[in-house]
C-alpha cells in the first residue's frame, strides 16, 4: 500500500511539473453537464448528461547526435619527494 502511495505521489509531482515548466497544455474545451434524473413509479430514470472535454498540447522532445571537439585536462601524478626516498629506501 505504501508502495502504491509512494507511485501516486510521484506521479502527480511529475503532473504539476509537467504543467508549470509548459511542457503540458490542458484547456477545458466543452463544460460538463448534470444528467436530469427523475423518479417514477417504474424507477429512477437518468437522460441527458455530458461529459467535459479537453484539448491537450504537449511539448516536442528531440533527440540527436553531433559532433564536438572536448578539450580534456591532463592529470599528472607526482609524489612528493620525501615520499620517493622512503619507497626507495624501503624496497632495498
Amino acid at each position: 500500500m505504501r508502495g502504491f502511495l509512494l507511485i501516486l505521489i510521484i506521479i502527480v509531482v511529475a503532473l504539476i511539473a509537467a504543467v508549470a515548466s509548459g511542457f503540458l497544455n490542458i484547456n477545458q474545451i466543452r463544460g460538463a453537464e448534470a444528467p436530469v434524473v427523475s423518479a417514477t413509479h417504474n424507477g429512477v430514470v437518468a437522460k441527458g448528461g455530458q461529459a467535459p472535454a479537453f484539448d491537450v498540447q504537449t511539448g516536442s522532445v528531440e533527440i540527436g547526435t553531433r559532433n564536438a571537439t572536448v578539450k580534456l585536462p591532463e592529470v599528472h601524478v607526482k609524489p612528493p619527494a620525501n615520499e620517493a626516498e622512503a619507497n626507495t629506501v624501503n624496497a632495498m
